[in-house]
């Protein structure tokens, strides 16, 4: 599965179209709270788990800046804080959606 359309579709939505037709919008505060970067998820590195802690909201945490396509396989969000790490693959958005709707 693939997008076929990334639009945002009012101030606070981004929405997926799918090569198979589902259509997925996210809030901009979900795409941003759910950011799976390593500083916002966490990681295991040679059985080591680093958890972040609580995050600071910086001025600019919840301003979308940019979506740029990586490969063909995810897309990077960059927000008004500076924050950029985090690359939303295909399935990540995906499984996001399928979280939410069993909400």
């Amino acid at each position: 599965m693939r997008p076929t359309s990334i639009k945002q579709t009012d101030n606070n939505t981004i929405t997926f179209t799918w090569d198979d037709g589902m259509v997925t919008p996210f809030t901009i505060q979900q795409l941003r709270d759910e950011c799976p970067c390593a500083s916002c998820k966490g990681e295991t590195v040679l059985l080591y788990q680093y958890s972040p802690g609580a995050r600071r909201q910086l001025p600019g945490h919840y301003d979308l800046k940019s979506i740029e396509p990586v490969g063909s396989y995810a897309v990077q969000i960059t927000w008004g804080d500076g924050h950029g790490t985090g690359l939303y693959s295909w399935d990540y958005l995906r499984n996001l959606h399928i979280k939410n709707q069993q909400k």
